[in-house]
């Protein structure tokens, strides 16, 4: 084989091997949801489509992450109502907002001292 094809394929490899270090350190996979063939190709693909999803996030948002930040990030997030393009572009933003609509809607409360105070 010649030397440009030999670099090529180990360069294709690498790639691989890269995806698959940044699968194991985001998404780990010790412990398998099912004991069947079907139940782990499952959970596997779920991780690699999250690593997609992820990726796609990461390279349209303006603000520089480091991919397990975002990944701890949005882990934190899931179940919060929140735009997540917002959120990744400016945090601290985010959060003021937030707790300011929170203030405004509990303005009639029957404990002023707990006003803005997060449940």
């Amino acid at each position: 084989m010649a030397a440009e094809k030999i670099a090529l394929i180990y360069k294709r490899r690498w790639q691989i091997e890269l995806l698959f270090k940044q699968l194991k350190q985001n998404f780990p996979l010790k412990y398998f949801l099912g004991d069947n063939e079907n139940a782990i190709e499952i959970q596997i693909w779920s991780a690699m489509l999250a690593n997609l999803l992820l990726t796609l996030i990461k390279s349209q948002v303006k603000r520089k992450w480091a991919f397990s930040n975002l990944v701890s990030l949005v882990r934190q997030q899931l179940m919060n109502y929140i735009s997540l393009y917002r959120f990744l572009e400016d945090p601290e933003g985010s959060w003021r907002a937030i707790i300011q609509e929170d203030i405004l809607k509990n303005q009639n409360t029957l404990f002023p001292e707990m006003r803005g105070a997060c449940p």
